[in-house]
């Protein structure tokens, strides 16, 4: 069973509220094992359409990380975040 990978890019508009956002999804990251791969920094767009921040976090399968987005731990999260950044959000295996 591969790993799978959420890949979120984020626009965020509100920089002072944001972090309510990154503390209230702490504890869905916690209860399912999240290891952040990629969590903004630096980048360079060479193609296509991109946002100011880009996210790569690892789960250990599929389910686990289809389980982690439905929990209603993130989902108090993600109400959040949508108050305050736009984001483009695919759930992704990893390489066999």
């Amino acid at each position: 069973m591969s790993k799978a990978y959420w890949i979120v890019r984020v626009s965020v508009r509100d920089e002072q509220r944001y972090p309510e956002y990154l503390a209230a999804a702490a504890p869905a990251f916690q209860k399912f094992g999240a290891k952040f791969i990629v969590r903004g920094g630096a980048f360079e767009a060479m193609e296509g359409n991109s946002r100011e921040r880009n996210v790569v976090v690892e789960f250990s399968d599929r389910a686990t990380a289809e389980a982690c987005y439905r929990s209603p731990e993130y989902q108090s999260a993600k109400a959040i975040r949508q108050k305050y950044a736009d984001a483009d959000f695919i759930i992704i295996d990893g390489a066999a």
